[in-house]
């Protein structure tokens, strides 16, 4: 099987080192079709110059190809069996010129809970959509979604062999979207450290919770890619994830990234049918599901019980669940069933 995955313009290098979304998946995707044993080509010119070294590299992106052009014979000659694309593209008109003239399948990610796709984007089979949770299948039903996790790898983010770890930890974009306020006051309850990992996107809301974030128990550590973001991950002895009451959830990450580290997860959700329920299992976090209509200090101390219930479950265990429900193979090779 020949696979072409496809990057977009953007402000993320392909694959990234630290914080992305679709980047990081779109890179999960190629090496789990590689160690399925599918040929693979990287399309486009935002993957890094010096994957050339051991990727096959075509620096070209199917909406900028004229119609009947040496380019586009070149491609359709090339004999992909399956495209892997953003979101967004199956929808592009000039994108699916190309990709109709090609004649292979298409899979995507939804990564976007808002994102509105053509009527006729996806049949479900020669075109098709992944969604992550009950509630993004419900979301984009008119497209005949189909179920999966996503997976998601950044560069030289290998998971070494779990470790028991110590305090707690947060990982992700820095907004009011994500809540981290509510991980720190759950920390604060129990008397615990944590640390937040990631880049602040909203200053403002950092301002407006400052007295929780400048308090003594928090490590602000930025953003960390490779190795160091792994190591932040696996040292500590929980992964709080928090969002908050209005966001909708499209298809994290971190809860590949925390159980392929072997840290077990502390949830909060809102209700549900979320990306935590898809994702975590008994023996592999807590979720706790609150009243959006209650206040911040009652969701953080029901925060803070799944915390206490996380930090008994076996770290080994949860790697070795997590290492199979977010493994890259897996996750290719389910997208590529239809294709073959």
């Amino acid at each position: 099987m020949l696979v072409g995955v496809c990057d977009f313009p953007g402000s993320y290098a392909f694959p990234p080192a630290g914080y992305g979304g679709i980047e990081r998946w779109l890179w999960a995707v190629a090496v789990g079709a590689r160690a399925a044993g599918a040929d693979v080509h990287l399309l486009g010119q935002g993957w890094l110059t010096d994957l050339e070294n051991d990727w096959v590299r075509k620096p070209v992106r199917l909406e900028d190809i004229a119609a009947g052009s040496l380019a586009e014979r070149e491609l359709r000659d090339t004999g992909y069996d399956l495209l892997v694309v953003g979101h967004e593209y199956p929808s592009l008109p000039a994108w699916t010129r190309t990709w109709n003239a090609l004649e292979c399948d298409v899979a995507t990610f939804q990564h976007s809970p808002v994102f509105q796709h053509a009527p006729a984007a996806f049949d479900g089979k020669r075109s098709r959509l992944y969604c992550y949770s009950p509630e993004m299948i419900e979301r984009y039903a008119d497209h005949q979604p189909i179920s999966e996790l996503a997976v998601h790898l950044g560069l030289n983010e290998e998971e070494p062999p779990a470790v028991a770890g110590q305090d707690l930890v947060w990982l992700g974009r820095i907004d009011a979207e994500k809540a981290p306020h509510l991980a720190v006051r759950a920390a604060q309850i129990l008397g615990r450290k944590i640390r937040i990992v990631g880049p602040v996107f909203n200053h403002d809301y950092v301002q407006s919770h400052v007295r929780l974030f400048s308090a003594g128990h928090v490590e602000w550590v930025g953003e960390l890619g490779g190795p160091a973001k792994t190591a932040a991950v696996r040292d500590a002895s929980v992964f709080v994830y928090t969002y908050g009451r209005t966001y909708v959830e499209a298809g994290a990450a971190v809860f590949g990234e925390s159980l392929r580290a072997g840290t077990p997860m502390a949830a909060l959700t809102w209700r549900t049918g979320t990306c935590a329920e898809a994702a975590l299992c008994d023996k592999t976090g807590a979720i706790t599901v609150a009243d959006p209509h209650e206040d911040d200090e009652a969701a953080a101390r029901e925060l803070a019980h799944a915390i206490e219930q996380a930090e008994e479950l076996d770290h080994g265990q949860v790697q070795e669940i997590g290492m199979h429900r977010f493994d890259p193979a897996r996750h290719f090779s389910a997208m590529a069933a239809r294709s073959c």
